[in-house]
């Protein structure tokens, strides 16, 4: 179970940075260049990511079963999956409405993947990994509109309907 959680404090610190350190996270690129930064941060993603995978492997060779989710939580989260891949696939595809609306497809999507992992799966490490995901997507998604809320970015659906009604 350490690795997992040693994992999770690496790559979703690394995924932290804007919540807690947006300011740090910005002087280090004016000081370093943004090369330095995609390189420090993928370096720490992967090594997290890596850790995080391990550390999941061991801890379910022995599991610690907190409850035994009901079946029909599968048939839920085989639902929640699919909103959860067309979260995804928005973040990448351009001009589209659902990133236009919700502006944070991907974090949502995450969001979203973490809750139905969480409710299909009752071990201690699927408690562990999938909250600690759903955790930082709600923080992360907060941090994000805020951040939106500052820089005064407006819901561009609604702003293309009214320019299109004057």
């Amino acid at each position: 179970m350490g690795l997992l959680i040693l994992g999770l404090v690496v790559f979703l610190g690394i995924h932290s940075v804007r919540i807690v350190a947006d300011g740090w996270r910005t002087q280090f690129i004016a000081q370093r260049g943004e090369g330095a930064w995609k390189g420090l941060y993928s370096v720490l993603s992967l090594a997290g990511f890596a850790l995080l995978v391990w550390g999941y492997g061991l801890a379910r060779q022995q599991p610690v079963v907190l409850w035994v989710p009901p079946v029909a939580t599968r048939h839920v989260a085989a639902l929640l999956m699919l909103v959860s891949f067309i979260l995804l696939v928005a973040a990448y595809v351009p001009r589209n409405g659902i990133k236009a609306r919700l502006h944070h497809p991907m974090v949502l999507g995450v969001k979203v993947w973490a809750l139905a992992h969480l409710l299909s799966n009752g071990n201690l490490a699927d408690v562990v990994l999938f909250g600690a995901f759903l955790l930082w997507s709600v923080l992360s998604f907060r941090a994000a509109r805020a951040r939106d809320r500052a820089a005064g970015t407006v819901d561009r659906k609604s702003t293309r309907l009214n320019s299109s009604h004057q």
